[in-house]
């Protein structure tokens, strides 16, 4: 764990990327004011944090699509909570996601090396974009089609809030070095049935490294972060998805809540995510169950890294190719596991939905619009309930078998 000092210095940091954290739309507690107004044609999500009671962020969206939203308690790498969302058409076969972000530290503390945190990423160095980018295809089972050039501005702009981060000495014999990172983008593509899907994938990388103590340094820590943008639609309308909405749909982080986070933080360090704390208090309790939530999906994440590594990066690429260009089966739903939330597809029409994963079968009325839900096997609402109705087909993330 890292001292208090270092925790601080992590949310500073990431306050300057301005994405990447964050059950519900229309939060009661956003009033006049509260958020900037959507753009154009453009509708607004708000992503509520239950443990500060407070909205986090604001996510614009496209008209008549639908918005999903959550905050993750942050890593043993880095504490700062995260904001992961969906973002897909009516027919559920465009999306845009904002995946869990990516966590990885290394370094020494005292007399040996920091080791691997659990739920972190299995790397020692500062990744280039392309690199996280081809070991993402390999998990995600895509094919790597090329390389997609980022537009110079962007470029610009990240690299002026690199430079802005605190450098030099920080008190308490801190120093602190200038955060270096890229950006990168991606063009992948996979089959699911008689559609090809083309995807691109976005990330942002941005590493740290603080020392600590005298000249023998009682501790050298370098940490990385990686935001990850998914936006995928069938071919014919890939085009228009990416160059009118990928890039509008970014959160905006609510400083009054970030203010509170970094308040709490400072009186409180990690005992938020302490076991004995959360008996007494509901705040932590609810923050609580946001880190744990988490923890599955992110040792799943890594252990995925951790299999792509051993088998090789150009190899599991190559193997995902294969997989994406026969009958593709997707290999990571991470943004449904942190929504908590299931993709059905109705067996007729095709149409694909988010429901609640809490129950195990879903059945749609004749309109795709009203949703019924058991754990019963053989409950049917077909008789019991106006209209008619279709159970669903339990399938992956992005509408695949």
């Amino acid at each position: 764990m890292l001292p208090r000092a270092a925790l601080a210095a992590t949310a500073i940091t990431l306050s300057y990327l301005g994405a990447a954290r964050g059950t519900a739309v229309g939060s009661p507690n956003g009033g006049p004011g509260a958020h900037a107004p959507a753009p154009g044609g453009m509708q607004q999500g708000v992503i509520h944090d239950p443990g500060l009671n407070m909205d986090a962020f604001t996510v614009p969206y496209p008209a008549k699509w639908h918005f999903q939203g959550t905050v993750l308690q942050g890593t043993a790498c880095s504490n700062i909570p995260m904001a992961v969302y969906r973002v897909f058409s009516p027919d559920g076969l465009s999306e845009i996601e904002r995946m869990p972000r990516l966590d990885w530290k290394w370094g020494t503390m005292g007399n040996g090396p920091v080791g691997q945190p659990p739920g972190c990423l299995p790397f020692d160095r500062v990744l280039t974009g392309k690199e996280l980018l081809q070991y993402l295809s390999a998990i995600l089972k895509v094919e790597y089609v090329s390389d997609l050039p980022v537009a110079p501005a962007k470029v610009a702009t990240y690299q002026q809030a690199l430079a802005s981060a605190p450098q030099g000495p920080a008190g308490n014999g801190m120093k602190r070095f200038p955060d270096v990172g890229e950006l990168a983008s991606a063009l992948v593509r996979y089959k699911n049935k008689s559609f090809t899907i083309e995807g691109r994938i976005d990330a942002q990388i941005r590493c740290q490294h603080t020392q600590m103590g005298p000249a023998n340094k009682v501790w050298d820590i370098h940490v990385c972060w990686a935001n990850v943008k998914y936006t995928h639609a069938p071919e014919d309308q890939f085009k228009t998805v990416t160059t009118e909405y990928t890039d509008a749909v970014t959160e905006s982080i609510d400083q009054q809540w970030f203010s509170t986070y970094l308040q709490q933080q400072a009186r409180a360090g990690q005992a938020m995510l302490d076991a004995n704390m959360r008996k007494n208090n509901a705040q932590l309790q609810a923050q609580y169950e946001q880190f744990q939530q988490g923890q599955a999906m992110r040792q799943r994440e890594s252990d995925e890294f951790n299999a792509t590594l051993k088998r090789g990066t150009q190899m599991s690429m190559q193997q995902a190719a294969q997989i994406a260009n026969s009958d593709h089966t997707i290999a990571s739903d991470y943004v449904d596991y942190s929504l908590d939330r299931q993709t059905v597809r109705d067996p007729n029409t095709g149409q694909v939905s988010k429901v609640s994963s809490s129950l195990s079968y879903t059945w749609l009325d004749e309109s795709g619009k009203v949703a019924y839900q058991t754990s019963d096997v053989n409950a049917n609402p077909n008789g019991s309930l106006k209209g008619t109705w279709t159970r669903q087909q339990v399938v992956h993330g992005d509408g695949s078998d």
